[in-house]
């Protein structure tokens, strides 16, 4: 029994080339600290991880609800783009976000949030590359491994994937 006991967080990932250490590490840092996770993706067969990872995903991302969960991670890698102009990515994150719920995500899947209208005069980090993309949406871009703003968390990448994972509990913690 950790400090996320009861807690449910939803992670999703790209249909392929999701990375595997942005999905990896957080939810382990999740689990470990009491919280279940769950899987989204815009496919049910088996994901493939830039880095050879596979994951099944546990739902498909159309049949995923904000209101089921605590929290909706977004996961980066280059294959996360599939989400950027999605209107179901969009809704969700809007959703989770508009209730209080933790919304969160890394490398280039911050551009998905930023994209719904969610880092508008916010704080955010992003992979270098997104900088721009997330600016042209109002986004406050910061050059840190990981930015909050209020529930909302984003992160730079890879090297930030166990600080990303630290400030997930923290914030699934009331911290």
């Amino acid at each position: 029994m950790g400090p996320l006991s009861g807690r449910k967080v939803l992670m999703v990932i790209a249909s392929r080339d999701f990375r595997d250490e942005e999905y990896a590490v957080p939810r382990a840092t999740l689990e470990k600290a009491g919280a279940s996770g769950t899987v989204a993706s815009s496919s049910a067969k088996p994901a493939r991880g830039m880095l050879g990872a596979v994951v099944k995903p546990d739902l498909l991302l159309k049949d995923a609800k904000a209101s089921d969960y605590d929290a909706v991670v977004f996961v980066g890698g280059s294959g996360a783009g599939e989400y950027w102009e999605d209107a179901t990515a969009h809704a969700l994150a809007k959703t989770a976000s508009g209730a209080g719920k933790v919304t969160a995500a890394i490398c280039i899947a911050p551009v998905t949030l930023a994209n719904a209208g969610l880092l508008d005069g916010r704080q955010a980090s992003v992979w270098p590359d997104c900088r721009d993309a997330l600016r042209a949406r109002g986004a406050r871009v910061v050059e840190a491994p990981v930015a909050r703003d209020g529930n909302i968390i984003t992160a730079s990448g890879p090297p930030a994937a166990a600080d990303f994972g630290k400030a997930l509990v923290q914030a699934l913690s009331g911290s």
